[in-house]
């Protein structure tokens, strides 16, 4: 195994001055004004429109009722919230990025479900802070449910997650198709990655630790920490392998399909849920006519590799969950409509047919769904704790510079032009001419 440690376990401005603001807002509720709603504020254009002139009064009722502001909004203890960080297919698009769903509990849990090409964007977007992205639950092994772990991994570590990253996931019918095997050519396609990375970062976060569990498994737990149990099901899906989770908290049940054939453990262990997340995919017609599969093919994956419209719909009546969710197509078209239709023959309950940052808030009372509005100059969201520095004595972190390109390649007339700039700043912080802090220490004759 590579140096990299696997321990298998078997903001734009204007949004951040909109979160500061509304913090302060909901942190004293009683100045909340409900206005009314204008008859052409019907759409996220319009709020958007709206946010961009606020000049930090009131937020309208008609925007917090109907759109979720990332950062904004503080769960009850007994509260999750949902939020689909991607809804796509393996090709992901501008507008959607393939499967990915986050999971916040209201006593501060964050579980991400699947990360699919494209959706880490979609996490900056939600504002979840690195530190507490920790946790990431794979249901198989296809790209479009595991290729942004990259982003996950690197991203939160440049962005201030202390920690490892803590990777679950199933079994294979042999040891190279696991979840620990993937995991390790992780390590060995990131590999040079890492070691940049460690010698100027702190290289814990560079760490993963990969929880595989069994994918035979039925209804087992693989997660029961703080309050919130994981358990997992087999999956039906072009081989052995995949897995289904159904997530329980504060009383509440969310499941999540992953790509599955309708299976007799879903209908046995998904009853009772009140967020149901199922794959509803397209038909072969959609298949041959967006796609240009031939008919046998658009047939055998619409129908049997994944869940048909009228098999979804199936599903829904059967379990009559508290709100249904389908997710993995492409939302161009008429496509949304002819899936709802094939849905509506045989289901006639609360639906969802998920577009990427739609969220839903799952109460004792009440589930609501509302589109997350989304700032394009959005950063990820500050953490609780500067990033720490990297230990320049670390052996597994060693200076990645040969003398043969330090020699050269370091141009030292840029450096009368830079120290002015330099001085100033390890002044402020009391760090000028500090080994392993001041880099210029380095080449200092």
């Amino acid at each position: 195994m590579r140096a990299l440690a696997i321990n298998v376990v078997k903001k734009g401005k204007q949004f951040m001055k909109i979160q500061s603001a509304l913090r302060g807002l909901l942190a004293a509720a009683a100045t909340a004004v409900a206005l009314s709603t204008p008859t052409h504020a019907n759409s996220i254009k319009d709020a958007q429109d709206w946010l961009a002139e606020w000049d930090g009064g009131p937020i309208p009722a008609w925007i917090t009722d109907n759109y979720y502001l990332p950062g904004t909004e503080t769960l009850a203890i007994d509260e999750i919230r949902v939020s689909a960080c991607g809804t796509g297919m393996p090709a992901n698009t501008r507008k959607q990025a393939a499967t990915c769903f986050l999971v916040e509990t209201g006593n501060g849990e964050v579980m991400m479900f699947d990360a699919g090409s494209g959706s880490y964007a979609n996490i900056v977007a939600l504002q979840i802070p690195a530190d507490k992205l920790t946790k990431v639950f794979l249901s198989h092994l296809h790209t479009d449910h595991m290729a942004e772990l990259s982003g996950v991994w690197a991203g939160g570590w440049i962005s201030g997650r202390a920690s490892e990253l803590h990777v679950y996931g199933p079994s294979g019918r042999l040891p190279e198709l696991g979840t620990a095997a993937a995991m390790e050519h992780f390590v060995g396609y990131n590999f040079w990655d890492q070691q940049t990375r460690a010698a100027n970062l702190n290289p814990i976060p560079g760490n993963i630790i990969v929880h595989e569990f069994d994918y035979k498994g039925v209804n087992q737990v693989v997660h029961d920490e703080n309050g919130v149990v994981v358990r997992t099901i087999p999956a039906l899906h072009t081989g052995d392998g995949p897995v289904s989770y159904i997530i329980e908290y504060a009383g509440k049940k969310v499941v999540f399909s992953g790509d599955t054939f309708p299976t007799r453990w879903f209908l046995d262990h998904a009853q009772d849920a009140d967020l149901l997340i199922h794959e509803v995919f397209h038909t072969p017609q959609q298949l041959v006519d967006i796609l240009g599969f031939v008919p046998p093919v658009a047939m055998t994956v619409g129908t049997f590799i994944h869940t048909s419209p009228e098999a979804f719909g199936k599903v829904v009546e059967t379990l009559q969950p508290r709100h249904a969710v389908g997710f993995h197509f492409y939302d161009i078209g008429s496509v949304r409509e002819e899936i709802e239709a094939g849905v509506r023959n045989v289901y006639q309950g609360p639906l969802s047919l998920a577009q990427d940052l739609m969220v839903w808030n799952i109460r004792n009372d009440e589930i609501t769904e509302r589109m997350a509005i989304d700032d394009p100059d959005a950063i990820p969201a500050p953490t609780s704790a500067p990033i720490p520095a990297a230990d320049p004595n670390n052996p597994a972190a060693p200076y990645p510079f040969t003398q043969y390109i330090l020699d050269g390649g370091l141009y030292q007339e840029m450096l009368p032009v830079m120290n002015p700039r330099l001085d100033a700043f390890c002044s402020k912080y009391n760090f000028c001419g500090v080994q392993g802090a001041d880099w210029r220490t380095r080449f200092q004759q």
